[in-house]
Parts: structure tokens; sequence; C-alpha cells
């Protein structure tokens, strides 16, 4: 683990780090239309543009300088299984939502935490769209362009802001017996980039941010660290937090959320 001036410090270089990244990306995206970058499609399907690429190799070298002992996992690098066997892994997602970002939609990210043993003990997600940086070290809280924030004060269910998948909102208010009543979900507008959804219940402007099995590593990890020092957690559906730096960094459903309301929420969604 490092010791904290450690992390605070190496913190504020993935900071400027990724601001840089930003700023690659941004000449690309155009608000409510078309991307003018280079698109073309994985294996499986999902798109990829040029920004992606150009992100992610910029973040590669870069994050590589800062830590050199630090292995690499990304959406857009091809996955090297000597990651296993390194304490320090960073795992990155040059722009997370790209769909969005390739349509117009402001709610993409760049994702980037760095995990010492399975665990981060630093993340940050940016929202270049409007600036906004998310961020936390491991026993430091967690922060909004350098202001703290904390999970909503959620109590009870009713009324909850609930982002995430239709099937998994049905299912909870369903589960409550909440639908067509005064206590119905809030379902609040779709959040393209599963890590800024984590980060909006980080910060309390969602209460409950729903995740559909196939998230992988690099969705996760920054904004996890960021939830869990603003007073969250992200769980599956019994209870356990997400392992990380597996041989297939792959997840099932999840559910992200202020500690208050975890037993509520996994009852009803179980």
């Amino acid at each position: 683990m490092f010791p904290t001036d450690d992390v605070r410090a190496l913190l504020a270089q993935v900071r400027t780090t990724v601001r840089e990244a930003a700023r690659l990306a941004l000449p690309f995206f155009r608000p409510g239309a078309h991307t003018s970058a280079r698109i073309w499609n994985k294996a499986g399907g999902s798109p990829v543009t040029e920004a992606d690429v150009e992100v992610d190799a910029f973040l590669k070298v870069r994050l590589s300088e800062i830590t050199p002992r630090a292995a690499w996992l990304s959406e857009e690098t091809r996955d090297d299984p000597v990651r296993l066997e390194h304490d320090l892994v960073w795992i990155v997602d040059p722009i997370d939502g790209t769909r969005a970002f390739l349509s117009g939609d402001p709610d993409w990210s760049i994702a980037v935490a760095l995990l010492a043993r399975g665990e981060p003990v630093l993340g940050l997600v940016a929202a270049p769209v409007p600036d906004l940086v998310y961020e936390a070290a491991a026993g430091q809280g967690a922060f909004r362009n350098g202001e703290a924030i904390r999970v909503s004060g959620l109590a009870g269910l009713a009324g909850a802001r609930v982002a995430g998948p239709k099937p998994m909102v049905d299912q909870l208010e369903r589960r409550l017996g909440f639908g067509g009543t005064a206590d119905a979900l809030v379902r609040v507008k779709r959040i393209p980039s599963l890590a800024l959804r984590v980060a909006r219940v980080a910060e309390g402007s969602v209460d409950l941010g729903l995740i559909s099995s196939d998230a992988r590593d690099w969705d996760l990890a920054g904004a996890d660290l960021i939830l869990r020092e603003a007073g969250g957690a992200i769980l599956d559906l019994a209870g356990r937090p997400p392992a990380y730096n597996r041989r297939e960094p792959i997840h099932g459903e999840l559910v992200a959320l202020p500690a208050a309301v975890q037993a509520d929420v996994l009852a009803a969604l179980r």
C-alpha cells in the first residue's frame, strides 16, 4: 500500500495527465452531433473511435512513466496476463461511453484506477463535458473539482432517484411494491458512462445506480473507490464488493448505493 503522502502526490499527477488526455478527445466531440472521429467496430460489434485509441495510447505512456512498475489493463489495449502477477495495476477506460461520445451526448468520461494488491488505491473519473473531475485516494475522501462529496442522505427507498437498465429498475420497483404509488422510484435519465453513473451516486445527485451484468474492471474500479470514499459501495446481489484484476475482468449484476440502504436494496433485487 502507498503511504498517504505518496498517493496524494500521485493523484495530482494523474489528474494533470487525464486533463491532457481530455484535450486530445474534445476536438473529436460535437455536442448534439455525430463525432468527427473515424469509427470502426471491434470484435463483438462494439464501436471504437480514433479518439479512444489516441487517449488510450497517451495514457499508457504517461501513466507508465509515473509508475513504471505497474502493469496495465485497458479496454483498448490487448490484455497481457502478466498483470496477474503484479501488485500494482493501472486500469483504464480511455472513453467510457463511446456510443455517447460518437453521438454527441455529453455523458462520457475518462476513467482511471490504480490497484495495489487487487484493491483500488487511486480513482479518477473525468467528465470533459462539462469539465468535472471526480477523484479519490484511499482513506482521503472523495472530491469533485476539489470539493468534498458524499452520497445522498437516503434513509428509505420511497422516491429514490435511480439510474440503470430498465429491467433492473422495474424489478426493484415491483419488489418494493412502489409501482404507480406516491412512493414510486424516480427514474433518472440514462447515463451512458457507467463510471459516471457511479460517480453521480458518490456526489449524491443519484441515489441508486444499477449495473447490468458484463461490466468490466475498467468501467468500475476508479469510480468504485470514489464511491467508497464518499460513503457508499458497489456490491453484487449477494452483498459482496467487486474483485478486480482477475483473469477474466468481467462482473455480474451490481448496485452502487449509500451504505444506509444496502440491506433493503439487496433484498429487493435478489
